[in-house]
């Protein structure tokens, strides 16, 4: 299960964070994850819930805010939504698709006291 360790990785970015900012509690992340990311969100739900545990983060609300999976179709040169890899343009059928967007994840921000 990698979202456990995406979830290691946005607890030291929260850490770092408060370090250099200095606030003492998290009450809400938000996360933007793409449709083609390949995570789990309950997996990262479940994940976020036990990182989270005794730390200056536990109890926050994740807000996860999934964004829609883009490609570029060589063929017909159209820009369509896809909702999952190798699925075929809805314009012309082709499996000729580069992705542009929705394979990404990134904190947005941070609710913070």
């Amino acid at each position: 299960m990698h979202e456990m360790s995406l979830c290691e990785s946005i607890m030291q970015i929260i850490e770092d964070e408060a370090q250099r900012q200095g606030f003492k509690r998290v009450i809400r992340v938000r996360l933007e994850i793409g449709r083609l990311s390949g995570v789990e969100i309950e997996a990262m739900r479940f994940g976020f819930d036990a990182v989270t545990r005794d730390t200056l983060a536990d109890g926050a609300e994740l807000e996860i805010i999934q964004l829609p999976g883009t490609a570029w179709c060589l063929p017909c040169g159209c820009e369509v939504e896809v909702q999952q890899r190798f699925d075929a343009c809805p314009q012309c059928g082709s499996y000729q698709l580069q992705v542009v967007s929705g394979d990404q994840m990134q904190i947005k921000d941070l609710e913070v006291e």
